[in-house]
Formats: structure tokens, sequence, C-alpha cells
């Protein structure tokens, strides 16, 4: 039998036991488990960048894993616990708009309310639902727990609001900054079927901030030193980049700002 995958994603870091907790109650529920990490590294609290980072991971994993996602600032509040069945993948996260982008383009969603404590641990902290109901929730639907066993299906559950940009008027849209990569790359949610026009004879102003970008170039190497510039970026979104430089501490940028764009053809 193949060992069930389960994918971890947090904003807990490395450098505390919150991580290796986890992983212990996993273990010890479903011991055959392979735990693959995506990230702990996730900024703290920053739900749009966890979003984007499962949304381009999850894909790659072959079908029957569990991803257990975690980037949960509303932890012992009003939030929902949720599982979630898409393109033959099962999703484990708080309701917080965490799993919109991982969700938003898949057909066949299927989300169900955790509410079947019995698959906690027997005592579940108010400031460590990872441990002690998401880790061994993911760990019994390794195991072969069908999701309707832990709750009823429900429709409502949060999209972020970050998914899509918003128009805002004639050739104008409101975007949201999902990530910044480690080389400092600004990674919006300007999709590029949407906005790839900007590559063609079309002029654009997209503002970060205070700071304006309006030129387009195919890679990095062909963008002049110290020139802000848009890119296509390997996860089809629009990317601000500054060659060899970090864009994100240039423009001050922080995952879940406001970004605009304003686009007028030229052709």
């Amino acid at each position: 039998m193949k060992r069930p995958v389960i994918t971890l994603l947090t904003d807990f870091g490395l450098s505390d036991h919150y991580v290796a907790a986890m992983k212990g109650i996993i273990l010890g529920i479903c011991p055959q488990a392979e735990m693959v990490d995506i990230s702990h590294e996730i900024t703290p609290f920053a739900i749009t960048e966890g979003a984007y980072t499962l949304a381009q991971a999850w894909h790659c994993f072959p079908k029957g894993t569990v991803h257990v996602a975690v980037v949960d600032p509303g932890v012992g509040g009003t939030r929902r616990a949720i599982v979630a069945e898409a393109g033959g993948h099962r999703f484990v996260a708080p309701d917080n708009g965490l799993l919109s982008l991982a969700l938003g383009n898949q057909s066949a969603v299927k989300v169900r309310e955790i509410t079947a404590v019995r698959y906690f641990r027997p005592a579940v902290s108010r400031t460590f639902h990872g441990r002690d109901i998401f880790a061994p929730v993911a760990a019994h639907l390794a195991n072969g727990l069908a999701p309707g066993r832990l709750g009823k299906r429900v429709i409502d559950f949060a999209d972020g609001g970050f998914a899509r940009p918003t128009r805002t008027g004639p050739s104008r849209w409101s975007g949201t900054i999902l990530k910044i990569d480690r080389f400092g790359n600004v990674i919006t949610n300007l999709d590029w079927d949407t906005f790839g026009e900007i590559a063609g004879s079309t002029s654009f102003l997209l503002k970060i901030g205070r700071r304006t970008i309006s030129r387009f170039y195919a890679t990095y190497a062909e963008a002049p030193a110290g020139q802000l510039f848009a890119l296509k970026g390997s996860s089809g979104y629009v990317e601000v980049s500054l060659n060899q430089s970090s864009a994100a501490v240039f423009l001050k940028a922080l995952p879940g700002a406001a970004i605009e764009i304003q686009v007028r053809s030229t052709g």
C-alpha cells in the first residue's frame, strides 16, 4: 500500500515546537504518513500569502493527498474549522479564506464544517488548533476516514476577498499583493488571463504605495539595474521586480496590501 501523503503549511516558523508537535500528533494516529512541508515561513497572520503558497503547490502532489494549512489569526474565535474536497485532494484549514485560491478554479468542491470532536485531541487548546484539531483530523483522513463523518456540508465558506481584482472604473482595477517571495518579487493577484495585454501594445500604470510601475519586461535580465518593472511570473500572475534587488524592500510592500492598475490600449 502506498504511504498516505500529508502536506503542512503554516506561519509557525521552525524556531518553536509548534510544527514538531503537529507532526507528532499525526504520526501517533497515522504512523505510515509521509509528511511534506510546503512552508512554515508564511508571514505571521498573512492569510493572502498562505493562500497563494498553498494554491501554487497542492496540485503538484498525487491525488489522495491531505493538505493541512494553518494561518489562523482568528484561532479560538468564531471562525469554523473546515475540510474541503477538490480535484481528488482533501484540505483541512480554518475557514478564513486560506483555501480560496486553491479551491477557486476547481469544480465539484465539497466543504464541510468539522464538528466531530471525537477526531480531535481530548483536550483542545483555545490557541493551538493546529495541534489539537487540524493535525489529528488530517491524520484520520489519511487513515481512510470519509470526510462526511467530520460534519455537515456548508456553502458559505470564506473566500477571503482577494482572489480576483475588482474593477473600480473604466480600465481601472484594485488588487492585492498576495506574496513577497525570497527574492523580493511582489506577486499580485492580477491574473495573466485578464492582464496579459500589458506585455503587448498597451500602456499601464501599476501603483504600489507611492510608486508607479509602467514598464514590462519578459525576463529579469532584460530590465536595467534599478528600474522597477512588471513581468509574468511562473504562477500566472503579474509580478513587480527589481533586477537583482528587492522590489518589496524598495516599495515597502507587504502581503495583503492594496494595489491599483490602469490599463490603456495603444494599439
